[in-house]
C-alpha cells in the first residue's frame, strides 16, 4: 500500500488569530479559507510539502449530532489545551524555539531531552491546542 497523511484537523475558537499564528507565527501557506453559516474553515500546510496539510475548524458545527453537553465539554477542553495536539518537526530545535517564543506564543516546555529519545519543545496555539515540536535527526 502507498498511503501519507494529507490532512489533520485542528480546532480553532478565533479564526484569525489561527490564522495568524500558523502563518505568519510558523510560516505556513494559507491553501484554503472556507466561511459558510458564519463559521470558518482555514487549510494551511508547510511550504514544499503541498501534501501535507491542517484544517482549522470550528470545533462545534451545527447539526453534526454533539449535544450542548458535549459542546459545553468540548470548549473547557479546548481551554485547558487538552483536546486536540499535533506534533511538528525541525532540523533545528533551538532557533524554532526562539522564534516562537519572541512571537510570544505560550511556551509549556523548553527545549528537552525527552527518556523516550527525542529532543522537543511545545507551545500553545491561540485555542489551546498542544504543538510539540521534535528536533530531526
Amino acid at each position: 500500500m502507498d498511503i501519507s497523511i494529507h490532512q489533520t484537523f485542528l480546532p480553532h475558537d478565533d479564526p484569525d488569530a489561527s490564522l495568524v499564528f500558523y502563518r505568519d507565527t510558523l510560516g505556513f501557506e494559507v491553501r484554503n479559507d472556507v466561511g459558510y453559516g458564519g463559521m470558518r474553515w482555514i487549510t494551511v500546510g508547510p511550504a514544499g510539502q503541498p501534501g501535507t496539510s491542517i484544517v482549522l475548524e470550528p470545533p462545534v458545527v451545527e447539526g453534526c449530532g454533539i449535544t450542548e453537553d458535549e459542546s459545553r465539554m468540548i470548549t473547557e477542553m479546548m481551554a485547558k489545551g487538552t483536546y486536540a495536539g499535533i506534533n511538528l518537526a525541525t532540523p533545528d530545535l533551538d532557533e524554532t524555539f526562539a522564534k516562537l517564543e519572541a512571537s510570544g506564543a505560550e511556551v509549556v516546555q523548553e527545549p528537552t531531552e525527552q527518556p523516550y529519545g527525542v529532543r522537543d519543545c511545545a507551545f500553545r496555539d491561540p485555542a489551546g491546542n498542544l504543538l510539540r515540536i521534535q528536533e530531526q535527526r
